[in-house]
């Protein structure tokens, strides 16, 4: 056989066999990365499911491979053996009882038969002289039927004008509707600030006497759904013109098929400023709910003139988006960041040391930051701290920058540098703003509270149930960042639609339901100045 068929047809295999390497090869990459990506995911998750509750504590340090000495601030720096447990110290005088004497008080009067009060020998009666006194607190739940009686009469001379006069109809909330403006109020506390169930709600008040279908409980909710509306509305306004806003989101249920959207999961995105918190339900998680909330028509278009927002948040393309707006400021979460370090480092073995001195370096910029925010400005102290943040950020960005072109770092590494690198602007953005936080903790905290009553009730079984939801949270949120009980706020709104005559409030009445404008700081705050409570049930 002649050898040019025999050269090309090993050509042809050699060819046909390193294609296949090539493919193998490519395979095999790509079977790593998927390998990195669900290992990086099963530690979190393991974190999650097992780890510490508070990203206060460190994660455990790793020997250092080369032999240096830990990283200053990094892992351990704060758990010193002689670290002050927590509590109350020892020794400490502390702060006595509490004081219950504003509760309603009853007396009972405890004293000894009449035999038990006279000498056994002679017969003489004791003496009073004085008494010891030990309170107790009790806890009793009144459920109370109302029934309104309005006298009619009727005229008895021939004058003219009407034959028979009535009573005034008696303040509701709801038109026609059984429960009080308290009880109302505490049915929108029970569910959605304490995150009980209404089977939970119905047992509770069948165990104190009511016996009430959960059904009735719920057109009670719908009911109050549109009295709120006005106050979301106005708090929401007040919101969307803050010149610095903390943004997140996490997901709901919702059970209620709505055409054009596929599935059940919805999305409850939070808004807080220093005033305000603003809670939005939305189908969708795209960046038209935050244009929408801001009152911008498209990503692209640029805030009113003289404008200008400082946004907190991750790095989630939503807010990315947003942050392309003309006027808007991102502040990204230093959290976020560190805990993608922490990731890595859990995921695989190589990184945990590399990892354990990124967590150092970060903690010693929150260590400065935290003495620059104590510190009076314009004090040796200020200036002191100022320096340190200056020189802890100055260390980080160094560091980012020397190891992103070091040869033979770990790929999970090298993704969160590259991470760190694309979004450090945003990061680096906190040394204008020194008295901002560096995450996005506020609006995690915000959401605390839903994420509780998604544990315990799934979600919503109808759309207006959701937005109740939000509405509710949106209400009692901006209440207690104000300091108001977020029930007795509940209470007094609704008793001012009952005086309303089952409408809501409007006007001046309205306004007095404008916790940020009555909070002390505010230009027209009165100290005397309270919400009043509304007009008997």
């Amino acid at each position: 056989m002649p050898a040019a068929p025999l050269i090309e047809d090993a050509a042809v295999d050699a060819a046909r066999w390193r294609a296949r390497a090539e493919r193998a090869e490519a395979q095999l990459t790509e079977a790593q990365e998927r390998i990195s990506e669900l290992s990086e995911q099963v530690a979190m998750l393991g974190r999650m499911l097992f780890g510490k509750r508070s990203e206060k504590n460190h994660p455990t340090p790793t020997p250092d491979p080369s032999g240096e000495g830990a990283d200053p601030g990094g892992p351990g720096a704060d758990d010193q053996p002689d670290r002050p447990r927590r509590g109350q110290r020892r020794g400490s005088t502390g702060h006595g009882r509490r004081d219950y004497s504003h509760l309603e008080t009853r007396e009972q009067i405890h004293d000894l038969p009449e035999a038990e009060r006279t000498c056994p020998c002679c017969g003489t009666a004791f003496e009073a002289y004085r008494t010891e006194d030990a309170e107790q607190v009790d806890w009793q739940v009144t459920i109370t039927r109302i029934v309104h009686r309005r006298c009619r009469y009727r005229r008895r001379c021939t004058c003219p004008g009407p034959r028979a006069v009535i009573g005034p109809v008696p303040p509701r909330p709801v038109a026609k509707g059984r429960f009080t403006a308290a009880f109302l109020a505490r049915l929108l506390f029970e569910k959605y600030v304490l995150g009980r169930p209404l089977h939970q709600i119905a047992r509770a008040l069948a165990a104190d006497g009511l016996d009430v279908a959960e059904g009735t409980l719920c057109g009670a909710l719908k009911s109050v759904h549109e009295l709120l509306a006005p106050l979301e509305q106005a708090i929401a306004a007040c919101n969307a013109v803050a010149a610095h806003l903390h943004a997140d989101e996490t997901s709901w249920r919702v059970f209620e098929q709505v055409e054009g959207k596929e599935g059940h999961r919805w999305w409850l995105w939070v808004f807080v400023a220093a005033d305000t918190v603003v809670f939005r339900m939305d189908p969708t998680r795209s960046a038209a709910v935050l244009t929408g909330h801001l009152g911008i028509e498209r990503t692209d278009a640029a805030l009113p003139e003289g404008r200008r927002l400082l946004l907190s948040a991750d790095f989630y393309t939503a807010y990315q988006a947003l942050a392309r707006v003309e006027g808007v400021d991102p502040l990204w979460c230093w959290a976020h960041i560190r805990r993608y370090f922490i990731r890595a480092g859990d995921a695989h073995p190589q990184p945990r040391y590399w990892r354990d001195l990124w967590v150092g370096r970060i903690a010693a910029l929150y260590t400065a930051h935290r003495a620059l925010a104590a510190a009076e400005p314009g004090s040796p102290a200020h200036h002191q701290a100022t320096a340190a943040f200056e020189a802890a950020l100055a260390a980080i960005d160094t560091a980012r920058r020397e190891q992103a072109a070091a040869p033979g770092l770990h790929p999970a590494a090298k993704k969160v540098l590259a991470t760190l690198d694309r979004e450090w602007d945003g990061l680096a953005r906190h040394r204008d703003v020194p008295d901002i936080d560096l995450d996005n903790n506020a609006a995690e905290r915000a959401l605390r509270t839903p994420v509780v009553g998604r544990k315990n009730y799934y979600g919503a079984h109808a759309t207006w149930s959701a937005e109740l939801a939000a509405r509710v949270w949106t209400i009692t949120g901006t209440a207690e960042r104000n300091g108001r009980e977020p029930l007795a706020y509940l209470t007094g709104y609704l008793q001012a639609c009952a005086a309303a005559g089952s409408r809501a409030p409007a006007g001046e009445t309205l306004e007095r339901f404008f916790v940020w404008l009555h909070t002390p700081g505010s230009h027209n705050h009165d100290l005397n100045e309270e919400i009043p409570p509304g007009p008997a049930p």
